[in-house]
């Protein structure tokens, strides 16, 4: 990409959205396009259609969603399908129409089956059940990948699918019933801490695993994969399953291959934010699927590993989380 092409970031004041742009910034990129949810309704697609008409962006990162934990996935299904198929139809369409150079859309590890092989790698995908408690999440996540690998084989896009694991970082969603999993545990632990409490309770049993990536290497990965050489690009946009008999979906995993569990993620919390009470795990609160880590060999093997370790992104998160 240029350092003058003009680069929208759909979702960017968001976890992923806002760590783009800090990368983007941070590289010397100088064009970038925003809008708030307040200035452009993505679930609109006449509006979105008219913003790319007027803007014409170069290059797109897809990372406006509704997203949320367990709990919210599981008590708002119908709003998260609804909202994240209308953002996903509105943007890719728009951008195919007005000539999108490259286009990389943001998914999420649920859209891998409940019960896929570990680690989970590209080829697993579409090839099991999902977890019931994100499924509808998952499904339209599922739909935007098929819906990059679609406009490629009709319309020759060059629109690829990025599916990171479990994110954390500066500018997340601390909401204790909507959040993910880490910013959940540092609002937990820092106000026990405040209130002199003596046990904190966790969801679950402490026994599920997950992968956990610092937002900040995240961002810096896809705008990697947006800079790719013409030939590896183009390697990574999937192939037309019914010409060539290869299943082969524009999807590439992003992650550090390595989890850990619940548990041993709370504890780590705990001490960070120096809380000295006892955890206590729910057992009676679902514990969603028990292991999730991502196969991110082809992404390694394109050049690009992670650099924050857990220990260190839980700090600088917690610093951040301090300043709120």
């Amino acid at each position: 990409m240029d350092k003058h092409a003009r680069i929208y970031v759909a979702g960017h004041r968001g976890l992923v959205g806002s760590a783009i742009v800090r990368g983007l910034e941070g590289k010397g990129y100088s064009n970038l396009i925003k809008r708030t949810h307040a200035e452009l309704d993505l679930t609109d697609a006449n509006a979105t259609e008219a913003f790319f008409a007027q803007y014409q962006p170069e290059y797109v990162f897809l990372a406006a969603a509704k997203v949320g934990g367990i709990v919210a996935n599981n008590t708002y299904p119908a709003d998260f399908i609804r909202d994240n198929l209308a953002i996903q139809n509105s943007v890719i369409h728009s951008a195919w129409k007005h000539g999108v150079k490259r286009l990389l859309f943001l998914g999420s590890s649920c859209i891998y089956p409940k019960h896929a092989p570990q680690p989970m790698h590209e080829h697993h995908f579409l090839t099991g059940s999902l977890e019931a408690t994100n499924r509808a999440y998952a499904l339209a996540k599922i739909a935007g990948v098929e819906m990059c690998w679609s406009y490629n084989r009709q319309y020759g896009t060059r629109f690829l699918a990025a599916m990171p694991t479990n994110l954390y970082g500066p500018g997340d969603n601390y909401h204790l019933q909507n959040s993910h999993v880490i910013p959940a545990l540092i609002r937990k632990f820092h106000e026990a801490k405040q209130a002199g409490h003596a046990a904190v309770s966790v969801w679950g049993t402490g026994t599920p695993r997950r992968e956990f990536l610092y937002s900040e290497d995240m961002a810096d990965a896809c705008i990697f994969l947006l800079n790719l050489p013409e030939e590896k690009f183009n390697s990574l946009l999937g192939s037309d399953e019914s010409a060539t008999g290869v299943f082969d979906p524009p999807l590439v995993n992003i992650g550090i291959g390595v989890d850990i569990s619940i548990q041993e993620l709370a504890e780590l919390v705990k001490k960070v934010v120096g809380y000295q009470g006892a955890i206590e795990f729910d057992s009676s609160k679902p514990d969603g699927t028990m292991r999730k880590l991502m196969d991110v060999s082809k992404l390694n093997s394109l050049g690009w590993t992670y650099s924050i370790e857990l220990d260190d992104g839980l700090e600088k998160t917690y610093s951040e989380f301090l300043t709120k």
